[in-house]
């Protein structure tokens, strides 16, 4: 299967991740955390493990640590913040790590849910456009679904930090 790409969107993005990309984006916030612990409970194992020593835990002892103390409430409430990429102290610290490790975050949790991590109510019951965003995901070639991953981890959490502009955007060269 061949790709078409879009030169607006990410050198790593076909437009068919994009669009599942845009689809979560979609989501309300509670919509977006039910996505995260279903995607991992379905593929969790393959996630995180795509890059085992890219991933470093130590980096995020306020994620992978502190948090797991915390009450159920004060877990949901940290997790909403991060999705809705609200500047508080845990949604910083989760912005400041790369994706390999928000990632990791997510698997932790999820692995944890229920047990260290508040859980999905028992009566929770996915809406169509959760399903069928897992569906879709499922459909793609580990590669894309790593690509897809990568960017939704991505862009939660809080960071000010700029990205650095490119030549094409400031017109002038690097200098050494």
């Amino acid at each position: 299967m061949t790709a078409s790409y879009d030169k607006t969107i990410s050198q790593a993005q076909s437009n068919e991740t994009q669009n599942l990309v845009d689809a979560f984006n979609a989501l309300d916030t509670d919509a977006k955390l039910a996505w995260f612990y279903l995607v991992y409970k379905k593929m969790g194992d393959s996630i995180t493990p795509a890059a085992p020593a890219a991933a470093e835990p130590e980096l995020a002892p306020l994620l992978l640590r502190d948090y797991f103390e915390l009450s159920d409430e004060q877990q949901l409430d940290i997790m909403r913040d991060i999705v809705n990429r609200k500047d508080t102290e845990y949604s910083r610290a989760y912005g400041a790590i790369k994706e390999n490790n928000q990632l990791l975050v997510w698997y932790a949790w999820a692995v944890a849910m229920g047990d260290k991590v508040v859980d999905v109510p028992a009566s929770y019951e996915p809406t169509k456009a959760i399903n069928d965003l897992v569906s879709q995901i499922e459909g793609l070639d580990f590669d894309e679904q790593i690509s897809v991953f990568r960017t939704i981890a991505g862009e939660v959490g809080y960071t000010d930090v700029k990205p650095i502009e490119t030549q094409a955007e400031t017109g002038k060269t690097s200098s050494l």
